[in-house]
Order: structure tokens, then sequence, then C-alpha cells
């Protein structure tokens, strides 16, 4: 195996994380933006105020996407184990 191919590996796996935890991420950020918007436009600086919101968007978000998320770690790793016997050669 050489460093090309270790370096394709690393980068795969990379970009697979990063896919994966996209929509999760992006929903946490914009949740956030918005409350932190209400509570500076009402002056409200209640740190605790965020997280039930921010909670219920992220167990939305992962409701309709954990299955889209799992298939594609799952195809990943499948693709990953398929190729291991042109890796050892």
């Amino acid at each position: 195996m050489d460093t090309t191919t270790v370096v394709d590996l690393g980068q795969q796996a990379l970009w697979m994380a990063v896919l994966i935890s996209a929509p999760l991420l992006l929903v946490a950020l914009v949740v956030g933006l918005i409350i932190g918007v209400l509570q500076a436009a009402t002056s409200i600086n209640e740190a605790t105020l965020s997280f039930i919101p921010k909670l219920l968007a992220l167990g939305i978000t992962l409701s309709v996407v954990g299955s889209w998320q799992v298939t594609t770690l799952v195809d990943y790793t499948r693709a990953l184990f398929q190729r291991i016997p042109s890796l050892l050669t």
C-alpha cells in the first residue's frame, strides 16, 4: 500500500464524516443563530434558553435524515471492506 492510497482513504473518511455530520451541524447552527437573535432582541440573557429548541430541532432532524446517514455509512463501510484485498497486494 503506497502513500497515495493512504491519503485517498483518509480523504474519503474525512469527507464521509463531514457528509454525515453536516445536516445536524447546520440545523444546530441555524437554531442557535435564531435563538441568539431573539435573545439579543429581547435582552433575555439565559444560557439554557437555547438548549430545548436545539434539542428538539436536532431530534427532528435526526429522525428525518437518520436513515440516510446510517445507509451512507454502511455503504461506505461495505465498500471499504470490499477494497481490503486490493489494499493488501
